[in-house]
């Protein structure tokens, strides 16, 4: 059975993800991995995350998939015992140098994407050095990566949604030549992100296409001064979604969601919804039909717009900016949750109202969103409640006192 592996930034996300049916969690320790701007996890968090995990019976992999230099690789070696001894499964490795190491600790040896693995010969040599997985270069065709598994004496890996680098397998010196702060050391800035000006050389009237792809064009609008802008460093989102039968097919062993640095809303629906279209595929694969609400649901959190990346062809549309349909505004925390009556006691900073969609996030809570059908104050039942007051909700699964409360607020793209 294939591997659901998602993402965690935190011990929110984390607990959310795993509600929502992760098999495996992958997670950054500080210092080691490729989001230096996520919370990550320190190392006397490490048994916490190894407890957590276990309830749920799923796998944990930690990130040290950074571009070691002499101190870190030294540091790292020297925290392999302290790793070992929490529980962690396996670590992510971009140096294939720790290998030996990693192995002889008791630790699965997992090859980073930023090995650039592209063929079986590769993971051949890898199996030498004591590698249990690679996680594939993400360059490559769905009909090169069943190729390549057929062939390969260890376990491979892929992404199937979430944000695309517009380098090789992440391999990319923008952010540390404009602002001094290296990609390949965790600490990317994202300027491709960013909206470009272009300006043409006099008596450039034209942009000439030499690809083979016909329809290739980028997003381009022109400003007052001449100048032209775009988004043609920033790769839509890969959302894999209506693929699910092809790629269980292709004989990977994990499928890997990206966003490590995003929201735990984000993980818990993302993996919800391939935890869902998996095992629907799995049960019944003669019935198996990809569901509307799927994609509705992927679109309402934070997105690039969505693409299949290099699967099937290459892709050539630019993302634009959020294309997700709402937006979470913060209007209140949990005071109490009642587990008789299945109610939830909310201190809210915003009004409130039936049919409101609001989202509850916490440490042991993980992530939750809900459709208030429900609400009372002081016994009696009411329809709206202003800010600056407590109110109760009907919400059956438990949520815990301090949680995080937001409500979800359909947003205007166009904005």
């Amino acid at each position: 059975m294939v591997e659901l592996l998602a993402p965690a930034g935190n011990f929110i996300s984390l607990r959310a993800v795993l509600e929502n049916g992760a098999d495996a969690v992958y997670f950054g320790l500080d210092d080691y991995n490729m989001r230096a701007n996520a919370k990550n996890f320190s190392l006397s968090d490490l048994t916490e995350v190894s407890k957590i995990a276990e309830e749920y019976g799923a796998k944990t992999y930690l990130c040290t998939n950074i571009i070691l230099n002499e101190r870190l690789a030294c540091e790292l070696e020297k925290n392999l015992e302290t790793i070992s001894s929490s529980q962690i499964d396996g670590l992510i490795l971009s140096d294939i140098g720790l290998i030996e190491d990693t192995v002889s600790h008791g630790l699965e040896a997992h090859i980073s994407v930023q090995e650039n693995v592209t063929n079986s010969y590769t993971l051949k040599t890898l199996k030498k050095l004591g590698a249990k997985r690679a996680i594939l270069s993400r360059e490559l065709s769905l009909r090169e990566i069943t190729e390549i598994t057929e062939k390969s004496p260890i376990e491979t890996e892929i992404f199937i949604h979430g944000a695309i680098c517009m380098a090789i397998s992440g391999r990319c010196f923008l952010s540390y030549g404009l602002y001094g702060r290296s990609a390949n050391c965790g600490d990317c800035l994202q300027p491709c992100r960013k909206n470009w000006t272009l300006t043409y050389e006099e008596g450039e009237d034209n942009v000439v296409n030499f690809s083979d792809v016909e329809d290739e064009r980028f997003i381009i609008t022109g400003s007052d001064d001449g100048s032209y802008r775009t988004n043609f460093f920033s790769p839509k989102d890969m959302c894999m979604i209506e693929h699910i039968p092809e790629l269980i097919k292709s004989g990977v062993a994990s499928f890997k969601i990206e966003g490590r640095a995003r929201s735990p809303d984000y993980g818990a629906m993302v993996t919800g919804v391939y935890r869902q279209a998996i095992d629907n595929y799995l049960e019944n694969p003669s019935e198996y039909k990809v569901k509307d609400e799927w994609m509705e649901e992927l679109t309402g959190v934070f997105n690039r717009g969505f693409d299949t990346n290099f699967y099937f062809t290459t892709p050539f549309e630019t993302s634009e900016d959020n294309q997700s349909k709402y937006i979470k505004k913060d209007i209140g925390q949990i005071v109490n949750y009642y587990n008789k009556v299945k109610a939830a006691e909310i201190r809210i900073w915003d009004d409130l109202a039936l049919g409101d969609r609001i989202m509850i996030q916490g440490p042991t809570t993980g992530s939750i969103t809900h459709t208030i059908d429900s609400m009372q104050i002081d016994g009696e039942s009411v329809s709206e409640v202003k800010k600056g007051c407590n109110v109760a909700i009907a919400i059956d699964k438990k949520v815990r006192q301090n949680d995080f409360v937001y409500k979800l607020v359909e947003r205007n793209i166009d904005d």
